[in-house]
């Protein structure tokens, strides 16, 4: 071990903020095209149905999950810089892919399922950045890191949809570029945009990025990682098992955490527009209101967590973030006596011909909602009566629902953070690639699960039965949480190298 100079420590944090622009960049390509992916694909291959959007938007997830543990593995016995630009460049590669899948004659829809997937798996590099930042940090500028690196994240997946709004000044025609056959417009401009900013990550990644290592005291450390020191070995300090029950552990909260939060997002529309009789554009563009400033808040939280773990530690927060979650569902649970108003009188009440309530029973993530067939005058509101539980289920109040949205908003980042802080502290010097890209696979895992629960659970049983059991979850995490409790420790501290 060697004292750390002030040249090695500017050189580290320079890599390290590469790392957070990596982690930004990557939600970005996620969330950029969110709200054009439906009318784009329902342009490009008429014959696509909205069932087959949802694959469509789970594929990222999917190849995030797939890849996740690929690039980790990789990470553990390479340089990092080969992960980082390989991920990096498939991605760019599928946004130039999605903006050339209106050219084939058919089965484009294919192409774009392909392409979204490609771009998830190349954001499977979230394993490598998080792997990376946990073995260039000590344990006191572990928390600072991680929640920079999450607060990154929630900064891309909140500026995505506004690159995409700007970009719909282009129009859906746009420009064309014959020579490469290349339409320029709201559809492909995000998408070639996020290509953009893939390859200027790539320059930078090998302009300024360089493997550094620091045991968790903070002192300079060989990486096995770095270039010419491949056959190099760790300090004395990684002698020791890692705690696997700690690390299950943790692995599972995240699933969790992940979960509700998936089932959070994606509740929104349908609970509003079956609650409080909202219109389909009523329901996107009010909840995207409020998604957006629970994506403030989530940032602000970040903020603010680096400085209580220094005073409460993570454990603690850990704890509190779980149980204002919890409170936050709770709350969601309907009470009283006022039933929602059942959409079948309004269409009785309107004399809509041919509407049925069926036709409300579409996959809540779908940008239909903003779209009326061109025979009906008026949009049928309210509880679908083919949603049984709407006739006995008394209605959540707007008042719940923005309470549980702000509890829910601070609850979720933190528990985000101290899961990420923990997990990498508990796996400590040992090389992290691999436990990170199975952590980050959770989080893809339970993004998936997530809309499956929503779309079952709450359609056919009714918001009490699925606040119900997410409440029953979250309390069997808060167990588990009070279980495994004092496992949930720095490595170095697990063998007395360093004091709580």
């Amino acid at each position: 071990d060697v004292v750390e100079t002030q040249e090695h420590y500017k050189s580290r944090w320079r890599s390290i903020w590469i790392m957070y622009l990596t982690m930004f960049l990557s939600s970005v390509g996620f969330s950029i095209v969110i709200m054009s992916v439906w009318p784009y694909l329902q342009k490009i291959d008429p014959t696509a149905d909205a069932s087959f959007l949802g694959w469509i938007i789970a594929s990222y997830s999917i190849g995030q999950m797939v890849a996740s543990p690929l690039f980790g593995l990789w990470s553990n016995y390479r340089p990092r810089r080969e992960p980082l630009v390989v991920s990096t460049t498939i991605s760019v590669a599928a946004n130039c892919l999605y903006a050339y899948v209106h050219l084939p004659h058919s089965h484009n829809k294919y192409y774009m399922l392909t392409a979204r997937a490609l771009v998830g798996f190349g954001a499977g590099n979230v394993a490598v950045v998080r792997s990376y930042i946990a073995g260039a940090t000590s344990l006191t500028e572990r928390t600072s890191a991680m929640a920079n690196t999450s607060a990154c994240q929630a900064v891309g997946f909140i500026l995505g949809p506004v690159f995409q709004t700007c970009f719909t000044l282009i129009g859906e025609e746009g420009v064309t570029w014959k020579l490469i056959n290349l339409q320029l417009n709201m559809y492909t401009a995000p998408v070639l945009f996020g290509a953009l900013l893939g390859v200027i990550n790539i320059i930078l990644i090998f302009a300024i990025f360089r493997e550094h290592r620091v045991d968790d005291m903070g002192r300079q450390c060989k990486s096995i990682n770095s270039e010419g020191e491949e056959s190099g070995s760790l300090d004395q300090d990684a002698e020791g098992s890692i705690d696997h029950v700690a690390v299950v552990a943790i692995n599972f909260l995240f699933f969790v955490i992940l979960f509700v939060f998936a089932v959070f997002e994606t509740i929104a529309t349908p609970l509003t527009m079956d609650m409080y009789s909202w219109t389909r554009k009523e329901a996107v563009f009010y909840n995207g209101i409020i998604l957006s400033v629970v994506g403030i808040e989530s940032v602000i939280v970040f903020m603010v967590v680096k400085m209580l773990s220094k005073k409460t530690g993570e454990r603690a927060i850990l704890h509190g973030g779980l149980l204002i979650v919890l409170v936050g569902f709770f709350i969601l649970l309907p009470w009283g006596k006022k039933l929602p108003n059942i959409q079948w009188q309004e269409i009785k009440n309107n004399s809509i011909p041919g509407t049925t309530s069926t036709e409300m029973l579409m996959p809540f993530w779908s940008l239909e909602a903003l779209q009326l067939p061109s025979n009906r005058t008026v949009e049928p509101v309210g509880c679908p009566v083919t949603q049984s539980w709407c006739l006995n289920t008394p209605r959540i109040y707007l008042a719940q629902y923005i309470s549980s949205d702000i509890l829910i908003g601070l609850g979720y980042p933190v528990c985000n953070v101290m899961s990420y802080t923990l997990y990498s502290k508990i796996l400590g010097p040992k090389p992290q690639g691999v436990y990170m890209g199975w952590l980050t696979a959770s989080g893809s895992g339970a993004r998936i699960l997530g809309p499956v629960f929503v779309s079952q659970i709450y359609t056919h049983l009714g918001p009490r039965w699925a606040f119900s059991l997410i409440c029953g979850v979250v309390v069997v995490s808060l167990l588990l949480l009070e279980i495994v409790y004092k496992r949930l420790i720095a490595f170095s501290v697990r063998y007395g190298r360093m004091q709580e």
